[in-house]
């Protein structure tokens, strides 16, 4: 957030470059204004060698250095060796902006005056390259040093003017024609100044409404990489042109960037999209995109009106949905339970006083005592369920806080050893980084984590050490941290995998079949997940956390 916050924190002010008589240096600093002092020594490289060419003995006679050629060619290539000079001078900036430009404009006055004078003066048309040089003056500096430009070429046109006069090379001298010269460098330089004024003020509007345009985009490129809804933008070609964080850890794909084709998403997505295209009134399905990312619903919009245009993917992590819709579920198990609670507890605890007077009659045989023993154990199975049933309904919001794994997990297995009555060298605790954190309700994180462990214990093979090994990490897939609970069973029929969450289901004689139920249910309300991952040792239970970067939803 910093990194943006500096770049939004740039911005330009359209007046700085607008106050006349001020120096700004951001402008005169800047490559584009050395460029176009680049492009004025050009011209001055250009003309200086064409002067240089025409004034060779070799071309035929012109006017040019009619009253005296060798200062015409001396000047000449003096001229040409300061503009070379110059290009390097420009290029590695060996003297300050301003210093550069008045040498060049005073500079160009000199040699076009005494080019001017050795061609015949103010008559040879030569003066009229001045004002060339003070309009490329005018527009690089500010202020009134336009006017001092066109001022002392006025003088300079006027003192060879008088110069030629008093030497005799003139019979007769003009001088309207050198004040109506001058009077042109003054109106040359004010209209530059003018123009110079207007460019630098178009230059800073439009240098601020880029510099708003660039926060604008940084600002929209880190909402949608910072939203918790899934974007991607595919085109008419089939390439993704955007795709954001949320996107990518939720197909469970980090690899997928901008550029990728569209075969790089998950096939569900693909098949939902094609199918939006050509009836695109269809609704849209959840799905899973890998076995342990949460489900996700995409949406799907046209960005354009044409048919051909580009499509705009929405995907939603539906875990803030099932976390209401679950807390509805538990407000109308609430109701539920408390009729069960009056309906069913009084006669179960009728009948299950009655099933113990009837075991203490001396009158039963060994037939009937066992059916006493039926009616008792049935009658606390059902209370049993019950009671479950009704902590499920009564449970609080969960309140998650951080915690690290790693303490937190040895002060678990140290209470639930103690417990259990277990060795300690039946628990394992690998946790990598050590500093790893996790968001999650720790009472209700240690129901979770005793139900899973305690039927690891139970249906794992006892005789092997470790019995159970609690491996937390980081899963740079879903960029979340999760926790294995792997024990050293066989693992579960892969025919019931698909029905080991489900309320009531159980393969055990003397089970409830909800505690995963309530394991899944305790992950979801705290937007965590709990699978069961198959391997080929047999398989465990993961606890994928939710994302630290995303905000609990409340």
């Amino acid at each position: 957030m910093n990194s943006v916050s500096e770049k939004l924190g740039k911005t330009a002010d359209p007046s700085a470059e607008a106050q006349p008589g001020t120096a700004s240096t951001n402008n005169r600093g800047s490559l584009q204004t050395w460029g176009q002092l680049r492009f004025l020594n050009y011209y001055r490289l250009l003309l200086a060698l064409l002067l240089l060419f025409l004034s060779s003995p070799t071309t035929a006679p012109t006017p040019l250095g009619s009253h005296n050629l060798n200062l015409f060619y001396s000047i000449s290539i003096t001229y040409l060796a300061f503009s070379l000079v110059s290009v390097f001078a420009i290029r590695w900036q060996l003297l300050e902006f301003n210093a550069q430009v008045y040498a060049h404009v005073m500079l160009d006055i000199t040699a076009i005056t005494l080019l001017m004078h050795a061609s015949g003066s103010v008559g040879s048309g030569l003066g009229m390259l001045l004002i060339v040089a003070i309009a490329g003056g005018s527009l690089l500096m500010e202020g009134r040093t336009a006017r001092l430009f066109a001022a002392i070429a006025t003088l300079a046109v006027l003192a060879e003017q008088l110069y030629s006069k008093m030497e005799g090379a003139l019979p007769d001298a003009s001088y309207t024609q050198a004040g109506l010269l001058g009077a042109s460098f003054f109106a040359t330089a004010i209209l530059a100044h003018v123009l110079a004024k207007r460019l630098r003020e178009s230059e800073a509007l439009a240098e601020s409404r880029g510099v708003d345009l660039a926060n604008m985009a940084q600002l929209t490129e880190y909402i949608i990489q910072r939203m918790q809804t899934g974007i991607v933008v595919i085109d008419n070609n089939k390439n993704i042109r955007l795709i954001n964080e949320s996107a990518t850890n939720l197909l469970g794909n980090p690899a997928l960037s901008e550029g990728c084709t569209m075969n790089s998403l998950s096939s569900d997505l693909i098949e939902q999209l094609e199918t939006w295209q050509q009836y695109p009134a269809s609704e849209p399905r959840k799905f899973h995109p890998t076995e342990i990312s949460a489900e996700i619903i995409p949406r799907f919009a046209n960005l354009g009106c044409e048919k051909n245009s580009g499509t705009l993917i929405f995907l939603e992590d539906t875990t803030a949905m099932a976390q209401q819709a679950q807390q509805l579920k538990l407000a109308s198990l609430g109701r539920l339970t408390a009729s069960i609670a009056h309906e069913v507890r009084n006669p179960l605890g009728a009948i299950s006083h009655a099933g113990q007077l009837l075991a203490e009659s001396p009158h039963l045989d060994s037939g009937d005592r066992r059916l006493t023993e039926i009616i008792t154990e049935q009658s606390q199975r059902v209370n049993t369920i019950v009671k479950n049933i009704m902590q499920l309904s009564r449970r609080d919001r969960a309140q998650p806080e951080e915690l690290f794994l790693r303490p937190w997990g040895e002060q678990f297995i140290h209470e639930f050893l103690n417990h259990e009555k277990i060795s300690p060298a039946q628990i394992r605790l690998e946790i990598d980084p050590a500093d790893l954190q996790v968001r999650f309700d720790s009472s209700q994180l240690l129901q979770i984590l005793w139900n899973l462990c305690h039927n690891s214990i139970q249906h794992g093979a006892g005789n092997q050490a470790p019995a159970l090994v609690l491996r937390g990490g980081y899963s740079h897939q879903f960029y979340s941290p999760y926790l294995d609970i792997i024990d050293n069973g066989a693992g579960i029929v892969p025919d019931m995998v698909h029905n080991i969450f489900e309320p009531f289901f159980t393969t055990a004689a003397d089970g409830t079949g909800l505690g995963l139920y309530i394991a899944r249910e305790l992950c979801e309300s705290n937007q965590a997940r709990l699978n069961y991952l198959a391997t080929d040792a047999g398989g465990h239970f993961r606890i994928t956390f939710a994302d630290p970067r995303r905000r609990q939803v409340a």
